[in-house]
């Protein structure tokens, strides 16, 4: 793992080593997809109680984390997201957070290829529609950087790093921010890999999250605004 010193990023492998071998990073880019496949058909088939059940937890779990971890959240940034394809719901989260003086953001894309946007939301916001058709805050919401940041994941693993889509929207996001906010990656226990094969663009998450608890978390100071 390396480290940008002046960013605090972190990397899997040095960022000069971004070319690496073409053949081995196709192989990965084909496991990886036939990995999203079948977890996301896993996660589908869940029953409605078994979803309601793990988001009920994890919304217990993700308190809990914040409070051990940040103490008082008002007045600073948390990106939630808007649960789509399964992803565990934790907008009551949201909405808590929010009544106690939480800046409460969603990530949303703005530009195809591009870092991600966070526009800020609230119980009362008047929803869009964005790209993949997700509901997010209106253009004339307030852009934010958040302080801390869910990342819903497909796959995981115990070094921290997490499976997405395959869009690279959040690492992208996460390289090209000036402050690295706190994140936790959300999703399911039954989700975990031996390893999701990290490539040199893959950043490792700060924490890991599941209906079982944390499971990996890697604590940096972020008791105040960075």
């Amino acid at each position: 793992m390396a480290d940008d010193s002046q960013t605090g990023r972190r990397y899997a492998s040095s960022p000069c080593m971004a070319g690496g071998d073409p053949e081995q990073a196709r192989d990965v880019a084909r496991w990886r997809q036939a990995e999203r496949l079948r977890l996301r058909a896993a996660r589908q088939n869940l029953s409605v109680e078994a979803r309601n059940a793990v988001a009920t937890a994890l919304q217990a779990h993700l308190l809990d984390l914040l409070a051990r971890c940040f103490g008082d959240l008002r007045d600073r940034v948390f990106s939630g997201y808007w649960p789509i394809k399964g992803e565990p719901d934790l907008r009551p989260v949201l909405s808590d957070l929010h009544h106690a003086g939480v800046r409460v953001a969603l990530p949303l894309v703005e530009v195809k290829q591009a870092p991600l946007v966070f526009r800020r939301w609230t119980p009362d916001t008047r929803m869009v529609r964005g790209d993949w058709n997700i509901p997010v805050p209106p253009p004339e919401a307030e852009v934010l950087t958040p302080d801390v940041a869910l990342a819903p994941f497909v796959g995981w693993d115990r070094k921290g790093y997490r499976l997405g889509y395959g869009g690279g929207y959040f690492d992208r996001t996460l390289a090209a921010l000036d402050s690295r906010p706190f994140v936790i990656g959300i999703g399911l226990q039954a989700a975990e890999l031996g390893t999701i094969y990290p490539q040199p663009h893959d950043i490792r998450l700060d924490a890991i999250l599941t209906e079982c608890g944390v499971q990996v978390i890697h604590l940096r100071d972020h008791s105040a605004s960075d």
